[in-house]
């Protein structure tokens, strides 16, 4: 039940460490003319390590955070690390965002900002993401960090929340809705068109009845398709062998650069901030959190632990929409739904304003 404050303070070894071994890396050639077809291009990511090692500041980066209060606890044997940000109307409604994939809490900071004067605010970092460390036994998959956050929220005090999350957040938040219905008042979340046609790879069913002869299903299935063939490697690795990838995550700044930089070239559609990204890698390598990260993913893949289906009130929005995600989703008619042409994977850092309406649309017909 022991709930302690949080405040974050890299040690200033592990600053200068990181500039030496970004100094130290020993990059690979490259074939002339390829681009991004086979990965990150070299010259993309020798400027960015430069940036990092000799422009981005995280000493500035680690004061701003450290303005949100912040918390760890442990529930389940794991210690949860999260933001818990108290508004001023006292009956507003507490909402619990949950990040995904590769990111972090610290990628809702802007969305924080639009939200705080709104919601009361719990933002925990997944176990084994940043500060939710370490993870020390196996099997820690959507269920079990459902119910954890339905405890997290009971130690909180909240007889009613909302959460609301994208990627694995959004499976997450579906099975607190589903485990803790009885006190959770509507769950929203997130989603764009690659990534649907990409979940519909692998979770079971989401594809079924596709006609390759329609339009929009000859999309979808093309999405599919290329996501098997070119973009799903990183996945496959750390659904199979997290542990073998975590070396490489865990002692080379460069190679976890270019494992997350890729997704956030390849993932958004708006214009993101490259200090964001920096201040994500960041915490994923001063935490030595790359591996756990992995893992959990690998978790995930091998586990029948998805929870039980939701019974309240749900919204999702859709970024860089087209017709393809609501035939994929097929959404019961009571389910509010709003599409944004722009957007892409990580819409709480792309288009934190139009999300922070959607949220607050959604969540006030409910409060």
């Amino acid at each position: 039940m022991d709930i302690q404050p949080y405040r974050i303070a890299v040690p200033q070894a592990d600053v200068d460490d990181l500039a030496d071994r970004l100094a130290r890396t020993r990059w690979p050639d490259e074939l002339p003319g390829v681009g991004w077809s086979r990965g990150v291009p070299l010259e993309f990511l020798k400027e960015l390590a430069a940036y990092w090692a000799d422009g981005y500041d995280w000493r500035a980066t680690e004061a701003r955070l450290n303005e949100y209060p912040q918390y760890v606890t442990e529930i389940d044997g794991q210690p949860i690390h999260f933001l818990h940000l108290r508004c001023d109307d006292p009956g507003a409604l507490p909402l619990v965002l949950t990040h995904g994939y590769p990111s972090l809490f610290a990628e809702f900071t802007a969305l924080i900002e639009h939200l705080r004067q709104d919601f009361h605010l719990v933002v925990p970092s997944l176990p084994g993401f940043g500060f939710s460390t370490p993870v020390r036994e196996a099997g820690w998959a959507l269920g079990r960090t459902a119910r954890a956050w339905a405890e997290l929220m009971r130690r909180l005090g909240y007889g009613r929340y909302g959460v609301h999350g994208g990627d694995i957040g959004a499976g997450v938040s579906g099975a607190v809705a589903g485990l803790d219905g009885e006190h959770v008042a509507g769950v929203h979340v997130v989603t764009d068109a690659r990534t649907a046609a990409s979940t519909a790879t692998f979770l079971p069913g989401m594809a079924d009845g596709l006609d390759p002869q329609d339009e929009v299903d000859r999309l979808i299935l093309d999405r599919m398709a290329a996501f098997r063939s070119e973009g799903s490697g990183y996945l496959a690795i750390q659904n199979s062998r997290p542990q073998t990838i975590g070396y490489l995550l865990n002692d080379s700044p460069a190679g976890q650069l270019g494992w997350i930089a890729e997704k956030f070239e390849e993932w958004t559609d708006l214009p993101y901030d490259r200090d964001q990204l920096l201040t994500i890698v960041s915490l994923y390598w001063f935490t030595g959190s790359g591996i756990s990260a992995a893992r959990h993913l690998y978790e995930q893949a091998h586990s029948t632990d998805w929870g039980a289906p939701a019974a309240v009130p749900q919204g999702l929005s859709v970024f860089g929409a087209d017709a393809t995600v609501r035939r994929l989703l097929n959404p019961s008619a009571d389910t509010f739904w709003t599409e944004h042409e722009r957007g892409g994977h990580f819409p709480a850092m792309e288009a934190p304003q139009a999300l922070a309406a959607d949220l607050r649309a959604f969540f006030g017909q409910l409060k």
